[in-house]
Formats: structure tokens, sequence, C-alpha cells
């Protein structure tokens, strides 16, 4: 089983679930650490959400990262890039369909930029993970 960590942003959803549509009709059987808009950590103050988003990432074999430039903007998202970096989590960058720029800082620590393809994917967790 391969863990896995998807980390977004909630005004991109869209994103989000398409890589989760991806993943449940692959070959992979994976467990899924995100967290879905439709299910939000219980957390009431920013330390123990901290808490509860690096316990997730903790869990995760590879982290994947949609790599807008929104990416830049995001507190949570940079928490979480962060806290993989420092857990030695693989990270996979994948670029939201027609975006030609990406965060360099995403960029210097990503094991995996690929573009917005299933197969794409696919074939990055699998490097990834072995």
């Amino acid at each position: 089983m391969i863990n896995i960590f998807i980390s977004h942003a909630w005004k991109y959803s869209k994103d989000y679930y398409t890589i989760k549509i991806w993943l449940d009709a692959s070959y992979l059987v994976y467990h899924n650490y995100s967290v879905p808009e439709h299910d939000p950590l219980d957390a009431n103050n920013t330390k123990k959400l901290k808490e509860q988003l690096t316990e997730q990432i903790r869990h995760a074999s590879v982290v994947i990262i949609i790599a807008g430039m929104y990416t830049n903007h995001s507190y949570w998202i940079q928490h979480e890039i962060d806290e993989a970096v420092r857990m030695g989590k693989k990270i996979i960058a994948i670029k939201p369909r027609g975006n030609t720029n990406m965060p360099t800082n995403l960029q210097n620590v990503a094991h995996e930029i690929i573009n917005w393809n299933s197969q794409s994917l696919l074939s990055a967790i699998y490097r990834c993970t072995q």
C-alpha cells in the first residue's frame, strides 16, 4: 500500500478531486492522508492545525503538491512543503493544466516535477516509492 498526501488549496478543490479520480481509477493500492474540503481537520487554532497536518504528512510515503503559482501565497501549503522536506518525504510537484510557471521554492525541493497528466503522476509515484 502506498500512503499519499495531496496538498492543495480548498479554493482549487477541483484539481484535488481530479487527482483523486486518477488514483482511484489506477492500479495503485493507496491510502489518502489528505484533508479534503468536505472532511476538514478539527482544529481551533493555528498550532493545533499545524500539528494535525504534520501528523497526516508523517504517514505519507509521498507528498503530491499541486504546483500552481497560488502555492507561493499559501501559508498552509508552504507549511506542508516544509514539513515534507523536514521529514525527508518524496515530493511530486504537478503543474496544473496550462501552467508554465511554478514556484521556485517548490522546484528546489521536488523530487519529481510533472505535467498535468494521470500517467505522468502514476509513473512519478512509482519512481518515488521504489
